[in-house]
């Protein structure tokens, strides 16, 4: 029975040893320099994500840039938002934790030694170190004792004496504050980590799992959101955006969450009285400024104020930062033109960004136009690239060389490789056309022509999802500057009634009656014209320069070259009569042929051939316009940003400490010699050995030895 209450007793001391081995195992761990530098790389990398990849944007535009398989992963790792994913705070977290330990476990430690004056040495001990001198005076112990503390108070030092057995020992000491260093940064890195944590969104994650606030993901008026949807106003932490259009006012911040948004509600309401953009002489944009009024809800305060770039406006804790600008709902008047069929007329249309405006299904196929932007200047490269996009060399294939010549077209007019010239090249806007399926393209017209290539032409954007760049198509402009003459030669090619009076008018033309065998050449000639033009015209399937291609793959290869000029040659003849048969038939007079209206004629089939992948039932162009602004301000609340700053000021005291004070520990054992007098002997260390210590210590040795006896040979 003994034997089994000592084996029991026995196996639970066992346990409780091992256990308590475990926990100081684990706190040596937590609080070790290995462990916290560890968790300050990973805070470094996740930073650095958080730095390149855009942070708080709208899932699909994640999904557009890195594909489903990678947005789901990045999504679920917490890539989107880096800062307020929950491993980063608890890196956080942990990381004060560590330090708090690494400072609670040598923080006393090294204020104790910072305090010792390590008197406790001996005389042999002094003789093992590397910088120490040894002389001998004629004077007695009490003297030189007196004398050399003196000197070596006079060079900085605090000094104490210390009687040894037949011996005095002076201990001085100089820099001991360099330990602070250590303490000062790392008390900073556990003070910015907490101001951190402060800053964060736990306190938002807090309502949510406590409160049970969720975030809204309708659509709907702010003022009725439900209360499950809103932050009060004693949120001691925030960072959202708030858009304003001039004459309107907000009381309320959007936070953007992973799930849809939170309304934050304010306890000011910004009015918007004016927003300013100023300009530099190129029209880039040098100055944002925002004029609101401000009513403090408390109080019943107003006040004026003007919040601009890297002037935010401080009150009562808030801080409401010049963030961009959108548009307010301008009021745009437009007019449509349609871009299938052989119609050729026009209609009107006026629409407000913000909202959509519904097209017949005789003007646009039954879609709806989405405004989504106005840009009243637009400043663009439009250096001259030094090429010509229309070349086609014969180095290449017939359908690379389309293909390429298609591409240079359809880029951005304000591309440049060799230089820059910006220009402001005047309004714009931008719309999603949606069709009855609810499938969206999104474009980008511009309201004057641009120069591009030498040409005049109207620039309209097309792209099928945001995450792609524009694709602009080029409608010439005509001698009235404006798309009129492209949109009847258009219509015209989509007439097949035109199409065959061209092929006969152009066969005439090109073969008179005096050439022998006419009629029979000129029936061949007439068929040739009409059948280029059918193939220009082209189906749902192709159009424009690509039908062209399909349909001279057909030909052997040998022939294909050859037969692609003689195709041209015909294409672009009967083009011209084309043209002037159109004018005709809408009682208008003939086209002069010069080399200006040649160079129009080419550029429209051009863009003909690129309107093809326009994929839009009608274009818009922008006539008049009634200009809204609306100023986009972030508004935040930041309780951690002064501890913040305070961890700074800790980290530059200490790096001051570490890099500036140097620690210096000095030792003067003296005895009495043997022939009547007394026997020095001085050590001296510093925790860095560097130049400067050493010319310190001969300086000083030289002091005391010169002032006080001669010099013993080392060793005596």
């Amino acid at each position: 029975m003994q034997t089994s209450e000592l084996s029991t007793t026995s196996t639970a001391g066992l346990e409780i040893r091992t256990n308590r081995r475990w926990v100081a195992d684990g706190v040596e761990l937590l609080s070790s320099m290995r462990f916290a530098i560890s968790l300050l790389s990973i805070l470094a990398i996740a930073s650095i994500i958080g730095t390149v990849m855009k942070q708080n944007e709208p899932m699909p535009n994640y999904v557009n840039q890195f594909g489903p398989f990678w947005f789901d992963v990045f999504g679920k790792t917490g890539l989107y938002s880096v800062y307020s994913a929950w491993w980063f705070l608890l890196i956080l977290a942990f990381l004060v934790g560590s330090t708090s330990l690494c400072i609670t476990r040598n923080a006393p430690k090294m204020w104790k030694d910072m305090r010792s004056w390590r008197d406790n040495v001996r005389e042999q001990s002094l003789r093992n170190f590397h910088h120490k001198s040894e002389w001998t005076a004629p004077l007695a112990v009490e003297a030189l004792t007196r004398k050399v503390a003196g000197q070596i108070a006079g060079a900085g030092y605090k000094v104490k004496l210390v009687d040894k057995e037949g011996a005095t020992l002076i201990a001085a000491r100089q820099g001991a504050a360099n330990k602070w260093g250590y303490i000062f940064a790392h008390c900073a890195i556990v003070i910015i980590c907490v101001g951190g944590l402060l800053d964060s969104d736990l306190t938002i994650r807090f309502q949510e799992w406590v409160l049970g606030k969720t975030p809204f993901t309708g659509n709907g008026i702010i003022a009725q959101i439900p209360e499950k949807h809103r932050l009060g106003i004693s949120n001691p932490a925030f960072r959202g955006n708030t858009l304003i259009p001039e004459g309107a006012s907000s009381n309320t911040a959007i936070i953007q969450q992973k799930e849809g948004v939170l309304i934050q509600d304010l306890p000011i309401t910004l009015q918007l009285k004016k927003f300013i953009i100023e300009y530099y002489s190129t029209g880039m944009p040098k100055l944002f400024a925002s004029e609101v009024e401000v009513t403090d809800h408390a109080t019943g305060k107003h006040f004026p104020a003007t919040i601009k770039v890297n002037e935010p406006l401080l009150y009562k804790g808030l801080a409401v930062y010049q963030s961009s600008f959108e548009d307010g709902g301008s009021k745009l008047k437009l007019v449509g033109y349609p871009m299938a069929g052989a119609g050729n007329y026009n209609f009107q249309l006026a629409g407000e960004v913000g909202s959509s405006t519904p097209l017949s299904n005789s003007k646009g196929g039954d879609s709806t136009v989405e405004w989504s932007g106005f840009r009243a200047i637009n400043v663009e490269n439009m250096a001259e690239s030094g090429r010509d996009v229309r070349a086609v060399t014969k180095s290449k294939p017939l359908d690379q060389q389309l293909s390429e010549g298609l591409t240079q077209r359809l880029g951005s007019a304000a591309k440049s490789i060799n230089a820059k010239d910006l220009k402001n090249v005047g309004p714009s806007v931008q719309y999603k056309l949606r069709d009855r399926n609810g499938q969206a393209r999104e474009y980008n017209n511009y309201m004057q022509p641009v120069k591009a290539d030498g040409a005049w032409v109207f620039l309209t954007g097309m792209r099928e999802s945001p995450g792609e760049p524009f694709r602009y198509l080029r409608i010439p402009a005509d001698d009235n500057d404006s798309v009129d003459e492209w949109m009847r030669l258009r219509a015209a090619i989509m007439d097949p009634d035109l199409r065959a009076e061209a092929a006969r008018r152009y066969a005439a033309r090109a073969m008179p009656q005096t050439v022998e065998g006419a009629a029979r050449l000129r029936g061949q000639l007439q068929e040739s014209a009409r059948k280029g033009l059918d193939i220009f015209a082209g189906d749902d399937k192709a159009a424009g320069y690509i039908g062209v291609s399909r349909f001279l793959e057909k030909l052997p290869a040998a022939d294909q070259e050859k037969a692609a000029d003689i195709f041209m040659k015909i294409l672009n003849g009967s083009l011209w009569d084309l043209w002037q048969a159109a004018r005709e038939k809408e009682g208008l007079p003939q086209i002069t042929p010069d080399e200006k209206h040649a160079r129009f004629l080419q550029l429209a089939t051009n863009a003909f051939a690129d309107a093809f992948f326009y994929g839009a039932p009608v274009y818009l162009q922008l006539k008049t316009f009634d200009e809204v602004k609306a100023s986009v301000l972030q508004v935040t609340r930041s309780p951690g940003k002064t501890v913040v700053y305070l961890g700074c000021l800790f980290l530059v005291l200490g790096v001051f400490c570490m890099l500036y004070i140097r620690e210096r520990r000095l030792w003067v054992w003296i005895r009495p010699d043997s022939q009547g007098g007394a026997h020095a002997l001085m050590a001296m260390s510093s925790q860095r050995k560097t130049l400067d210590f050493d010319k310190e210590f001969q300086g000083l040795k030289a002091r005391l030895v010169g002032e006080s006896g001669s010099a013993v040979e080392p060793g005596r």
